[in-house]
């Protein structure tokens, strides 16, 4: 077991390894849907072929019935009787004169004539198939492949007609294995007419109001609608079971599939290649002290006082340009680099800022926390030791989780409480953009609500989240929580939320991120005013 983890670690180190795995997964999937499909194709023009040959067939037979039962009919209302020169020339001018009756017959006990003279081709009769009130069928009087022999017979009084198995089969030739038969008693009995005996009654439950076309996994069966009540005529085929052909839609699929599936493989090998870059390059900004804190003052927003701020990381590369956070966080997040950075704005936090903080005790700084740090409790041994080593209170760092980062809200509430146990605050940032809910909020140990910016941008307009902040502020004021509206950009959001109660507010509206230096003065300046009034 060690050696097949170390394998796959192996594997999913290098990004080669990854891409092929990617292609070949996405190869399979899409060829695997591609045969789907060309199969799917297939059973569909196969349908449709049936519904074709049947139509056919019923069309045919209609004719055949139809010209059988009036040369039967013609025979029987002419007076001559026995084997005379007239019955003979009555015989064959019924069987010339109609295109699908083959031959004509009299048939009386062992006396027998027919239109075509010794050259007849119906085989002493046996009973009928089907004996009606007025016409007798014989059906299947020949399973040979001769188109000159008799393959159905009608017959009334001594009379018997019979059209050939070319008759039939001239419009639509069955495939090998197939039948056209005749079902009887109530679909119980199944007689074929052209073809082979089948197997009858299928599995499934067969009714005179079933639909046409009955799908078998090993043969296709339609039903075609007769005006008798007696019997249905059926169209029987094998499904076929040729192997899969290259046609017109494969030819596409097949090698569309296959580029798909290599640029599927190009894009996971370069996705992974850019994170392990970025990855690195994030590990080497660590190292080389690329990142930097500033930090956005947080308000009371009736007197306008800075009381704190919360510390933002930033990516300033060494060509000046800034890398967003949107970026690089994430990623932190999934290859557990964020760890460092927590550590590294903390450590940041109370070098710069350690001696304002033990100036004015009522000043704090919050540090975001990411999920993995909310689910453990190293956070708390850390800044411990930061704390002790700057001197400065625990009550001055607040963490700030968000709904998102609360994957066990059992666990994360212990770690919560033990952070506020010796001191520090606990913020819910981003509220109401996760999965919050009031049922396990009430459980969890927090101090503030901080309402998103999405929220404040909605203030005072028709927008359907207009009256979420509003909410948001009278459930935390039932929670004694105390609110801070993030995002404030004019004077009209803060004069509003300050008559809803929210108390604390950050935004442009009163000052943008700060460096160390800006934010001390800011706090100065403010602490001179205040010592004035």
């Amino acid at each position: 077991m060690p050696a097949f983890i170390a394998l796959l670690r192996q594997i999913f180190h290098h990004p080669w390894m990854l891409a092929i795995m990617a292609a070949l997964a996405s190869a399979a999937l899409l060829l695997s849907a591609s045969i789907g499909i060309a199969l799917q194709q297939m059973k569909q023009s196969e349908s449709e072929q049936m519904n074709a040959q049947g139509e056919r067939f019923l069309e045919r037979l209609e004719q055949v019935f139809g010209q059988l039962r009036e040369g039967v009919d013609l025979l029987q209302a002419q007076p001559v009787r026995g084997c005379s020169p007239a019955m003979l020339t009555a015989l064959q001018q019924v069987s010339l004169g109609s295109r699908f009756i083959y031959e004509a017959a009299y048939v009386d006990g062992d006396i027998a004539c027919s239109s075509r003279g010794d050259e007849r081709a119906f085989e002493p009769l046996r009973a009928p198939d089907i004996q009606g009130p007025t016409y007798s069928y014989w059906l299947n009087t020949t399973t040979e492949p001769n188109e000159n022999l008799a393959a159905l017979m009608l017959g009334r009084g001594k009379f018997v007609v019979s059209t050939s198995r070319g008759h039939l089969t001239d419009v639509v030739d069955l495939p090998p294995g197939g039948s056209l038969v005749v079902v009887l008693d109530n679909g119980t009995r199944a007689i074929p007419v052209l073809g082979p005996p089948q197997v009858w009654p299928p599995p499934s439950a067969w009714s005179a109001s079933h639909k046409s076309l009955l799908e078998l996994s090993d043969r296709l069966i339609y039903r075609m609608p007769t005006k008798s009540p007696d019997y249905q005529l059926v169209l029987i085929a094998p499904r076929a079971k040729l192997p899969l052909k290259m046609n017109g839609m494969l030819w596409l699929l097949f090698p569309g599939s296959l580029l798909a599936a290599c640029c599927i493989g190009w894009l996971v090998l370069q996705l992974i290649l850019q994170k392990r870059s970025m990855s690195s390059e994030l590990q080497n900004a660590l190292r080389r002290g690329e990142l930097q804190v500033l930090y956005q003052p947080i308000f009371e927003l009736d007197t306008r006082r800075c009381v704190g701020a919360e510390a933002l990381v930033r990516w300033r590369r060494p060509d000046g340009t800034l890398t967003s956070p949107d970026l690089f966080i994430p990623l932190a997040e999934n290859t557990g680099q964020i760890r460092q950075i927590t550590d590294f704005v903390l450590q940041r936090v109370l070098e710069q800022l350690g001696q304002l903080l033990r100036s004015h005790p009522n000043l704090y700084i919050s540090v975001n926390l990411a999920a993995c740090d909310v689910m453990v409790p190293r956070i708390g041994r850390v800044a411990a030791r930061l704390l002790a080593l700057h001197k400065v209170a625990a009550s001055q760092i607040a963490f700030e989780v968000t709904e998102r980062g609360l994957i066990d809200v059992v666990v994360a509430r212990d770690n919560l409480q033990a952070l506020r146990a010796v001191g520090h605050q606990v913020l819910i940032d981003d509220f109401g953009t996760g999965y919050s809910s009031l049922a396990y909020l009430q459980t969890l140990p927090v101090d503030c609500l901080k309402i998103d910016k999405a929220f404040i941008d909605a203030l005072g307009h028709d927008a359907a989240s207009s009256g979420v902040a509003p909410h948001i502020i009278r459930m935390a004021h039932d929670l004694h929580l105390r609110v801070i509206a993030e995002g404030i950009e004019c004077e009209d959001q803060a004069v509003l939320l300050s008559s809803e109660g929210v108390h604390y507010g950050q935004g442009w509206l009163f000052a943008r991120p700060l460096n160390a230096r800006q934010f001390a003065e800011l706090v100065a300046r403010g602490h001179q005013t205040g010592s004035a009034m």
